[in-house]
């Protein structure tokens, strides 16, 4: 029985990832980016892990190498897909969609998390309560707004590309919903598979299911030995608007507050307390409601 495999790439390092990260340790509130998001391009060592990742294509074996290649069109995405076509000696073309592009962040773009506290302390308030999964950002999106744009994806992919390998070049945040959406993962699952092992730049995540439809296995996740066979380094660079990821669990009108991930591996834990629903100083949006009862369903075929 043939396969449909999807080998998903984060992109390399980009300029912005080191912006970011000299911002956070400067206590800065914003972040020097050189150029708006969809243009920025890979930092020097971004351009020698796309090598390093070429390298690895090159040295599958032949029933193992991609097929076809889908792509954001962020021009560190593409960039990486292009570096590692050319170390591999594969002549694909890179189908770029972008419906593969980073989340959007809104009003946040360019704020350190500290930035985001001290200019729009309402939105990190509005944060902190939502939570990392559903909290959308004016003018930006939440991750369950990437889902909806990514499960549409993996119906075009399932269709097209069914029982082949196919190389997404793509980015963090959308390396794991595609892994909430294909393993049916719950807002916890994710969220604490994201917080125990951010997605390292040029990792490579497999996913594969049978041609003919069914559920998608994962087979490796966050791999980077690549990188270090060769000597390059692994990083690490998760957005940093995202520092504090907080889970408010209600039983019996008693609340609890756990802080369940963290944005830039360079930030400590920041705990954060969230009174239960309905309690006083809750944010003044919320009303008290009923719990909601939910069971996981089993999604269309090609999701």
């Amino acid at each position: 029985m043939s396969t449909t495999t999807l080998l998903l790439v984060r992109h390399g390092e980009s300029q912005a990832n080191l912006a970011a990260a000299a911002a956070d340790a400067a206590g800065a509130e914003v972040i020097d980016v050189p150029a708006r998001d969809p243009d920025v391009l890979l930092s020097d060592l971004g351009v020698s892990q796309a090598a390093a990742l070429g390298r690895w294509l090159d040295g599958l074996p032949a029933a193992e190498r991609p097929q076809s290649v889908w792509c954001s069109p962020y021009a560190r995405a593409v960039q990486t897909a292009e570096i590692a076509l050319g170390a591999a000696g594969l002549a694909l073309p890179i189908h770029v969609d972008e419906r593969l592009r980073d989340r959007e962040l809104g009003v946040l773009d360019t704020l350190t998390s500290h930035g985001v506290e001290v200019r729009m302390p309402f939105e990190a308030q509005r944060r902190r309560w939502v939570g990392k999964f559903y909290y959308r950002p004016p003018g930006g999106e939440s991750w369950a707004d990437v889902a909806l744009r990514m499960r549409s994806l993996l119906d075009d992919v399932a269709r097209v590309e069914a029982g082949r390998r196919v190389l997404v070049v793509c980015h963090d945040a959308v390396v794991m919903v595609t892994r909430y959406v294909c393993e049916q993962l719950t807002e916890v699952e994710v969220l604490d598979a994201n917080r125990t092992a951010p997605v390292r730049n040029a990792s490579v995540t497999t996913l594969a299911r049978p041609a003919t439809g069914g559920a998608w296995t994962l087979h490796d996740f966050n791999r980077a030995d690549h990188l270090q066979d060769v000597g390059v380094p692994a990083t690490e660079h998760s957005g940093v608007v995202d520092a504090v990821i907080v889970i408010v669990r209600a039983s019996h009108g008693v609340g609890g507050v756990e802080v369940a991930g963290l944005g830039s591996g360079r930030h400590a834990p920041l705990a954060v307390e969230v009174p239960p629903e309905g309690r006083e100083g809750a944010p003044p949006w919320r009303s008290p409601s009923p719990p909601l009862t939910r069971s996981r369903q089993t999604p269309p075929s090609a999701s």
